[in-house]
């Protein structure tokens, strides 16, 4: 599972620092022949590249990561606000599938997830909207990962305060959620 986040966050910080949308697109076209040739030949992957070699220890031989890729470019490609909305809740959902969950259990995570990635303030403000409006996803969504619940209901948390964070009562929410499962 580390080596799929570690995926997630390099593709975050490639939509983050991508000033150029063709730029962007010749970097996720990168990843997703990574993530074609991990499923297809890992042994011709290419060295050097930390992540990588963390994906061939555990991914190899196993198609599916490259929706990861192209979740990250419907983002990046997206002109409306619905466009958007809907690239943060596949991110989301197909991350958290792959995670061991159901993809209903990732889509509260992935729109707060797109409030980090779009530049536009008032975009920015209506996907942390549609996180706070977001329903909760049932607890069998998540597979038994307590992880992905606490995610999910940390998101929740973040979205009811209109993206303000704090600390002290977000852990204590993760300490209940990690030790009771609520």
């Amino acid at each position: 599972m580390a080596a799929l986040w570690g995926l997630s966050a390099r593709l975050t910080k490639l939509l983050v620092d991508a000033r150029e949308p063709l730029i962007g697109q010749i970097k996720l076209a990168w990843w997703r022949d990574m993530m074609a040739m991990l499923a297809s030949d890992p042994a011709a992957l290419p060295k050097g590249e930390p992540l990588l070699a963390d994906l061939a220890a555990s991914w190899a031989g196993q198609s599916g990561l490259d929706v990861l890729v192209d979740g990250a470019e419907a983002m990046l490609l997206a002109e409306s606000d619905v466009e958007r909305q809907a690239a943060a809740e596949s991110f989301g959902s197909r991350l958290f599938a792959l995670s061991g969950g159901g993809a209903a259990a990732g889509k509260r995570w992935g729109l707060l997830w797109g409030v980090g990635v779009v530049e536009a303030e008032d975009t920015a403000r209506r996907l942390l909207a549609d996180t706070k409006n977001a329903a909760a996803p049932a607890r069998g969504d998540f597979g038994g990962n307590r992880a992905l619940l606490m995610l999910d209901r940390w998101a929740a948390a973040i979205a009811a305060r209109d993206g303000e964070r704090h600390l002290g009562s977000e852990g204590l929410l993760l300490l209940r959620i990690g030790l009771f499962g609520r």
